[in-house]
């Protein structure tokens, strides 16, 4: 087992670091592109929101096929060979001629980049020390933020100077230069024991895992926490795009530098789990969206980008706390458990816009704010209810 902070640790953090790097930064190319895709080819912010809401939609349901599927044949291959074709299809993305085109293609883009996100945390299981795993997964979730960071910084810079065509194929080359990186670095597995697929354990897995109520309230925890933050970014590009910020694509880019702060936090995220139970800082990280997300209210864009920032660390805090905390909770098939969170996880971010236009349509800003307030109290309860859950545990233990 690969102890924490030696040498094969770092190379392989650093490899995961890198792919998660890489698929964020594919999916997230087309989120300040948003206001451009609604005005070029004439649809509304909800058909403009399918290029991310399907991408989404897509890479969940590949998780539950990546996911068993790894604890069968491996997890090593699967993320070199999807990652490999997440970045073919940027490319084919810059040529495209239309927007059902683009649709189709953000669909097949979304289901192969679910390969590394299904298997990583569940190869760092197999791989690493018990010890070694909690900062691995905080700096390898800080990489998911530093990947869509950078896909939205270059896809609103390589639009402004060259349309929306050249925003993938920017992401798309590098994407294939990262590759090649991520399949020298990423050690050979020593830990992995393959289990023979079969559908019916397969599934029996899935449904094990729900009926667990640690691992049901982490997943539905993520994925509504991400169905807030993630659909609140978009509408928010749609408001600043207008009377009176009135940014383009290249500001509007800028704008996700304010991830950093979810970078920051899931780094943190480790530290803080020391101090205090993973339910407890899920609940700080949904208490601190919620506070960031409020202050975008006030008119003026340096509070809206404190806000966002804020914001941010609270998010992906939450997030790392969660994504851990299936990782330690789910007892065998880790592979699969990791998978369904991400499943939960990217099913919010897909369903958002359809929970969020409503508000949008009648109230704007505010409203789209309400509803994403509405889905925090949810959350806000399911962290509470972990927490006392891990209570009772503990003293049972005791």
């Amino acid at each position: 087992m690969i102890v924490a902070h030696s040498r094969a640790w770092w190379r392989a953090t650093l490899a995961l670091c890198l792919g998660s790097f890489l698929v964020f930064n594919n999916l997230y190319v087309v989120q300040p592109l948003l206001p451009s895709l609604h005005q070029a080819h004439g649809v509304s912010t909800l058909a403009a929101n399918l290029t991310m809401s399907l991408a989404t939609l897509s890479l969940a349901a590949s998780l539950l096929v990546f996911g068993p599927l790894s604890d069968a044949i491996g997890r090593g291959a699967i993320m070199r060979l999807t990652l490999l074709l997440g970045g073919g299809l940027s490319l084919a993305m810059a040529v495209t001629p239309g927007f059902e085109t683009l649709l189709a293609l953000r669909v097949a883009q979304g289901f192969v980049l679910g390969g590394l996100p299904a298997v990583a945390i569940a190869w760092m299981g197999d791989e690493f020390e018990r010890t070694a795993m909690l900062p691995a997964v905080g700096l390898y979730i800080a990489a998911n933020s530093l990947g869509g960071i950078s896909g939205r910084v270059i896809g609103g810079w390589a639009a402004e100077s060259g349309g929306v065509s050249a925003s993938f194929a920017w992401v798309g080359g590098m994407t294939l230069v990262g590759v090649a990186l991520f399949w020298w670095l990423l050690p050979p597995a020593r830990g992995f024991t393959a289990r023979r697929f079969r559908l019916g354990q397969a599934l029996g897995d899935l449904v094990g895992h729900l009926r667990k109520p640690s691992l049901r309230g982490a997943y539905l925890l993520g994925g509504l926490n991400f169905l807030v933050f993630i659909n609140l970014y978009s509408y928010l590009t749609f408001r600043l795009a207008a009377e009176p910020f009135s940014l383009d694509s290249r500001w509007l880019g800028l704008l996700f530098l304010t991830y950093l702060g979810g970078t920051l936090g899931s780094s943190l995220s480790g530290r803080l789990a020391r101090r205090a139970s993973p339910p407890a800082c899920m609940a700080l990280g949904t208490l601190l969206l919620a506070v960031g997300m409020a202050l975008t209210l006030v008119p003026s864009l340096p509070v809206i980008l404190g806000g966002l920032t804020l914001a941010a660390f609270g998010f992906f805090l939450a997030h790392s706390m969660a994504s851990g905390w299936v990782g330690r909770q789910a007892g065998r098939a880790r592979g699969s458990a990791s998978a369904l969170y991400l499943v939960f996880y990217y099913l919010g971010a897909s369903l958002g816009g359809l929970w969020l236009e409503p508000f949008w349509r009648v109230a704007g800003w505010p409203g789209a704010l309400l509803g994403g307030a509405l889905m925090l109290l949810v959350t806000l309860t399911l962290a509470w209810r972990l927490l006392l859950g891990e209570r009772r545990r503990m003293a049972a233990e005791a």
